[in-house]
């Protein structure tokens, strides 16, 4: 199972940043997409794959709103001719990025749309124009400018022929696990490290595949998972609350939970959603945070000493998942336990996986 570390995207510590996560051990690195909050994950990966020459290098997640499929496409594929082959595009709805354009999350037929042309692009092969949503009253119609010549159709031609970047879905809701199952290359979970979630999730990935006439089997899966590695149980608890309240979120972020749940986990879900402050998005030292139970956070994330950080990791393996990105202290979280929880990982949890 590969393991690899999301973070933001900084375009000036991008490639000291890269060649850090390669010299411990990760085998990728994933960099957020939110144009309001980080910088251009495009610019950051290819400065990063330009000072590295093993790990693995995407987004976690870009959306299909603040870009056009062709647009992103092309990004991509830029980031995975520089690096030799090592990038994978990680996708979602949106989040920060449409929150602060004043917007939830995609709706759900524009974003299996752009699943489709994404694909579609990243195999060097054509969309019709017909199915490009680009409002007339943004930008009419090529026809009307009466050209001797013009594309038939949407294609980015230099892409036909190399190696087509893998596309990963990050998916919560049961919708969303259903579309992913027939347009990704892998679903990533972010329904927390709960076994009983990500057994209901993967059942219905193959249930989806199945009835569609597909190989149930010929698709990957891995998951988001906050880890908190520290000796003392409460400062690990600390490491992972505020970034834990993000992923939790995506479950009843619309106001109902889809995704089989206890009572006890709901009542922990509904107060997360109704005390959220985007203000304050991933800080574990926020009005959000407060709202996670001990024993919620104990399941939902992996927390503790490196043994129990390794055991948890392996029963995540032991379910079929072949990648697991892997979310750290977020900010809020005290400095000294950040950086012990840094080394705990680095000098016993990836090389205990490794082995």
């Amino acid at each position: 199972m590969q393991l690899w570390t999301t973070g933001v995207a900084l375009a000036r510590g991008a490639a000291r940043t890269a060649q850090e996560i390669e010299a411990a051990g990760w085998d990728g690195m994933l960099v957020v997409d939110s144009q309001n909050l980080s910088g251009d994950p495009y610019v950051s990966l290819a400065l990063a794959a330009a000072a590295t020459t093993r790990i693995g290098l995407g987004t976690g997640v870009t959306n299909s709103v603040t870009r056009h499929a062709a647009a992103t496409a092309t990004a991509i594929t830029s980031v995975n001719r520089v690096s030799n082959g090592r990038a994978v595009l990680g996708i979602g709805r949106g989040d920060s990025a449409l929150a602060h354009l004043g917007r939830a999350p995609a709706r759900l037929a524009q974003f299996e749309r752009y699943l489709r042309q994404l694909q579609t692009y990243l195999k060097g092969e054509a969309v019709s124009f017909e199915e490009i949503d680009i409002p007339p009253d943004v930008a009419p119609l090529l026809a009307g400018l009466h050209l001797h010549d013009a594309p038939p159709a949407s294609r980015i031609a230099w892409i036909a022929g190399g190696a087509k970047v893998p596309v990963e879905v990050a998916a919560s809701g049961p919708k969303v696990i259903a579309m992913s199952a027939l347009h990704a290359d892998r679903v990533m979970f972010t329904l927390g490290a709960d076994i009983e979630r990500l057994k209901w999730g993967i059942a219905l990935v193959k249930k989806t595949r199945k009835d569609a006439g597909l190989d149930p089997d010929a698709i990957a899966f891995g998951a988001y998972v906050n880890l908190g590695c520290h000796t003392d149980i409460a400062a690990a608890r600390s490491l992972v609350r505020g970034g834990l309240t993000t992923f939790a979120r995506f479950s009843v972020m619309h106001g109902k939970t889809a995704v089989p749940t206890s009572a006890g986990d709901q009542r922990v879900l509904e107060a997360l959603r109704s005390n959220y402050d985007m203000k304050a998005h991933t800080r574990g030292d926020s009005r959000q945070a407060t709202t996670l139970t001990d024993d919620f956070i104990d399941r939902f994330a992996i927390v503790g000493p490196p043994d129990r950080c390794v055991e948890r990791l392996r029963s995540l393996a032991a379910l079929g998942l072949d990648k697991v990105a892997i979310s750290g202290a977020t900010r809020g979280a005290a400095v000294e336990d950040t950086a012990v929880g840094r080394q705990l990982v680095m000098e016993h949890v990836l090389p205990a996986m490794r082995s």
